[in-house]
């Protein structure tokens, strides 16, 4: 191991996040500064002002990478363009950027990160696991029903925690300079597969239901969903989720040394707290 030893607090880009707080949780166990990077933190920082970046990056020996809202909304990669620049400005050269399986933009994304003569690692993963307890699909877990435009295409669901690791051994270990980490978990399911285990082990009756697209979209506007966070929904749904990532990838063993958590594992644990009760 070839420990990074540069001082300085390491800069977590929505570092409230699902991914962002348990990095900060696992460098903060280290006895790492930690520096989050979001609207609501101190100082300031916002992907839409550029006059918010100099402060946050000032004296920051590292930064992890995560794009709000996706990478793959109009203006994400000139705006990765525009921060890794601004990052290397401030003398700041090893980046960590989080990214998505299938994405083109993400993929564009990455290219700017690697010719960009910085230090960097990039971590392109999967469908997180964690979406069906702490977001997006928390509601509809309680609620009982999993609706959504997708049929019996499988995800190789990621554990965040997985993700984390990775990310962490990234910002602290120059053994990973210059490497890319595709991370999935260790099995394919369907949708309705996944919510089938978290109906068994929760005790709950939870059921998944296959939408029309045009349904979906309409049922996203009876809840008010804003127009553009229903366009980016349907974009990830039509045109990620047509099997271009129906396989596994061996990221997290080659980044950690040891295989990824199954989901299983992930809905055993989750159930145990309690979330999926109401």
């Amino acid at each position: 191991m070839n420990d990074i030893t540069d001082t300085g607090p390491i800069l977590l880009l929505g570092g409230k996040g699902k991914t962002g707080r348990r990095v900060a949780q696992r460098l903060e166990a280290r006895g790492l500064e930690v520096r989050v990077g979001s609207r609501s933190a101190q100082p300031r920082f916002d992907w839409n002002d550029a006059t918010t970046w100099p402060t946050v990056l000032r004296g920051a020996s590292a930064v992890y990478i995560t794009y709000q809202p996706d990478l793959s909304v109009d203006g994400a990669v000139e705006a990765i363009r525009a921060f890794v620049g601004a990052a290397l400005e401030a003398g700041v050269r090893r980046m960590v950027l989080l990214t998505g399986r299938g994405e083109e933009n993400a993929q564009r994304a990455e290219r700017v990160l690697q010719d960009s003569g910085a230090d960097w690692t990039i971590v392109r993963a999967s469908w997180f696991a964690q979406n069906f307890s702490e977001s997006f699909l928390f509601d509809s877990v309680l609620a009982s029903e999993v609706a959504l435009p997708i049929g019996g295409m499988k995800e190789p669901f990621i554990d965040a925690d997985d993700i984390a690791e990775v990310v962490v051994a990234a910002l602290t270990d120059a053994a990973h300079i210059g490497r890319l980490y595709e991370v999935t978990g260790p099995r394919l399911l369907t949708f309705a597969e996944a919510v089938g285990e978290i109906a068994e082990a929760s005790g709950r009756e939870i059921r998944y239901r296959e939408m029309r697209p045009e349904d979906y979209v309409s049922l996203l506007e009876a809840h008010d969903v804003p127009s553009a966070d229903i366009a980016l929904v349907m974009y990830l749904f039509t045109n990620l989720m047509d099997g271009r990532n129906e396989s596994l990838a061996d990221g997290v063993e080659r980044a950690l040394g040891r295989p990824p958590r199954d989901f299983a594992a992930y809905v055993r644990e989750t159930a145990a707290t309690g979330v999926w009760n109401g």
